[in-house]
């Protein structure tokens, strides 16, 4: 694909617990399935192999539709670094790289996470509609994100997530 911009999001969240644990629901199927992508009620599938080069899936299922994510993992430097590709295949061929830092605190740990999003053009697009895109894009993302994040940290500081779907 020859006809596309990038734009970055970065979010920074701090959890109150090691980094460690933060980590492990980024690899650990049993926690992915509760926050990532999906939620414990409507997962149909998680699964991943943890290692560079290994690829990862989640599937999860709303309104009648599977929902797809899936990726490879690039990077795994427990428990400072993650990177890895994320694409959904039924709404584009796109494929966008994320990268998870996490730092311990006095208290906890943060999280830093980077998300490096491509997103095509179409044939007519001026200026301002790739402008317009990128802002959609970036905002939808961050979005998605912050609450899955919202999740995530209630599930490791709490052991569950109240909200169910």
């Amino acid at each position: 694909m020859s006809n596309y911009s990038t734009t970055t999001l970065v979010m920074t969240r701090v959890f109150n617990v090691s980094r460690e644990k933060v980590f492990d629901a980024w690899l650990n199927p049993k926690m992915m399935k509760k926050w990532l992508f999906t939620l414990e009620g409507t997962n149909k599938v998680a699964q991943n192999d943890p290692q560079v080069g290994g690829t990862w899936e989640i599937v999860d299922h709303r309104d009648g539709k599977d929902y797809r994510a899936i990726g490879e993992y690039l990077e795994i430097d427990p428990p400072k670094k993650l990177v890895l590709t994320f694409k959904m295949p039924q709404f584009s061929d796109t494929v966008d790289t994320i990268t998870v830092q996490l730092k311990e605190l006095e208290q906890g740990c943060e999280m830093t996470f980077t998300q490096d999003i491509i997103v095509p053009h179409e044939e007519t697009w001026t200026e301002a509609d790739i402008e317009k895109a990128l802002g959609e894009y970036h905002d939808g993302s961050e979005h998605g994100w912050n609450l899955m994040f919202m999740g995530l940290k209630e599930l490791v500081e709490t052991g569950q997530i109240s909200y169910k779907g």
